[in-house]
């Protein structure tokens, strides 16, 4: 297996693809010759040409209705948002066209393809470039939602949205796209789309804490179930990797073994998909619950520049949740 940073196993998984694919189309502002603002995409252009990997105006209605078109025509487009804050502009072709064609064709037509884009804070890209959206396209009916956390499901997970037959919104966090490191297989392989992975398991129960996390607040929440340890508390963490369709047995399972659960995430809280895992486990777990589920995200408030690190749900935010919630 080769060592990976994320950009480069969603790099080989592209590559992958479109050489076992010749109808996977990459597509989006500088993704081409330069290779994207991240450089996720360098290389492709050069091996796989024009046709394939194509330079954008800068117009994310413009990106993704074409995208759209070209998905209807049996292509399979991966366009790139540059950041996940400028999808906006591209909203309603996802949520109006995207998301609904194979409803509104009664199924005679699907729109089969992968929107990827960077999303998050951490790089001091302030208001406009370090947003987490994830929310605002889980409630949309027929899309699906990913945001890995690592190289080795980064890959897996991106081979397995080309694949599906259904959109996949692909939000990569963009704080860990060089940072998080690992062991990754080489060609072909995928990771399945609706499971969540325990990357920590308590091995009490009490006093012990499920948390629940994804993305670059994953290795947040690792930091602080390391010093909860030392003072006693013992979690058992959950990556959900799918956000959405999600992973409800994995995460009712741990919950039921803990009593307690405490959620991280980017994101402002009010209305965030923290609500709605709020809203599930009191639906499937509440007489297994020894104390409230608790929130940690980010505030009610656009995303700061020079405060971005009192903004981000960090370890030391968390920390101080968990000894709670366990100590409930």
């Amino acid at each position: 297996m080769a060592q990976m940073n994320l950009v480069g196993a969603i790099n080989d998984a592209l590559r992958v693809e479109m050489k076992r694919d010749e109808r996977v189309v990459v597509m989006g502002e500088d993704v081409g010759r330069v290779g994207g603002v991240f450089r996720v995409t360098q290389g492709l252009w050069e091996e796989f040409g024009d046709d394939r990997v194509i330079d954008t105006p800068l117009s994310e209605g413009g990106i993704l209705g074409t995208a759209i078109g070209m998905a209807l025509y049996g292509l399979v487009p991966v366009p790139e948002i540059q950041f996940a804050d400028f999808i906006f502009p591209g909203y309603d072709q996802i949520v109006s066209e995207l998301a609904k064609m194979r409803w509104r064709s009664g199924g005679e037509y699907a729109a089969k393809m992968v929107v990827r884009t960077p999303v998050g804070g951490g790089i001091r890209g302030g208001l406009y470039h370090s947003q987490s959206p994830e929310s605002l396209f889980i409630h949309v009916a027929g899309l699906k939602v990913v945001c890995p956390s690592n190289p080795h499901d980064a890959k897996g997970l991106l081979l397995a949205a080309i694949r599906d037959p259904d959109p996949v919104l692909f939000f990569e966090p963009k704080r860990i796209y060089r940072a998080a490191k690992g062991e990754v297989p080489e060609g072909d392989y995928t990771v399945d789309l609706s499971k969540a992975k325990v990357v920590r398991e308590a091995k009490k129960r009490d006093g012990a804490v499920t948390v629940l996390a994804w993305g670059a607040m994953l290795y947040e929440a690792i930091a602080a179930a390391d010093k909860a340890l030392e003072q006693g508390v013992e979690c058992e963490i959950v990556d959900l990797r799918t956000l959405w369709p999600l992973d409800v047995d994995t995460i009712v399972e741990s919950v039921k073994k803990t009593g307690r659960a405490v959620i991280v995430h980017e994101a402002p809280k009010t209305c965030g998909f923290g609500a709605e895992l709020v809203a599930l486990l009191n639906e499937k777990c509440f007489v297994h619950l020894e104390a409230p589920p608790v929130r940690v995200t980010g505030f009610d408030t656009p995303f700061p520049y020079t405060l971005e690190m009192d903004y981000l749900p960090l370890a030391h935010r968390i920390l101080p949740a968990l000894v709670e919630t366990a100590r409930f």
